[in-house]
């Protein structure tokens, strides 16, 4: 099964310029937890509630006067929509990471991969093994 089998398209954009404040408004409408910042149909970063959180709220700014540009992760892991699902598992695995970029070929955003979509739609045992790895640090050791 390849990653275009499993992921969902129609993801939603903003350019580096967006301010917070319209990021916020997307996340609540669409609920979802990120939103991916680029311009021309390249990928630049991406923009997480953690990421307004920890570099907008949590450093006392006013995140009603701050832009996707100055919150945005810019080390964005992605994978390529041939990819097999199995190796965007464990990607997001070593990453520990919830939702994963996809591109094309020439490097164009065509969808997100998030855990929901492997859930739904890949291997039960998969996700299951996924939700493990990206949680594990919040595991307490049992006494």
């Amino acid at each position: 099964m390849k990653v275009s089998d499993v992921m969902h398209v129609g993801v939603t954009w903003v350019t580096p310029d967006t301010a917070v404040s319209e990021i916020v408004r997307l996340m609540a409408e669409q609920d979802i937890g990120s939103v991916p910042v680029g311009e021309d149909g390249h990928l630049l970063g991406m923009v997480t509630d953690r990421d307004i959180a920890l570099r907008a709220v949590g450093r006392g700014r006013d995140a009603g006067r701050l832009t996707a540009r100055e919150v945005m992760t810019v080390a964005v892991v992605c994978c390529r929509s041939d990819d097999p699902v199995s190796d965007a598992v464990l990607l997001m695995e070593a990453k520990r990471i919830r939702r994963l970029p996809v591109v094309d070929a020439g490097c164009h955003m065509v969808g997100m991969l998030a855990l929901g979509d492997i859930a739904h739609r890949a291997n039960r045992t998969i996700a299951v093994e996924l939700i493990q790895a990206i949680t594990a640090h919040h595991r307490s050791p049992v006494p």
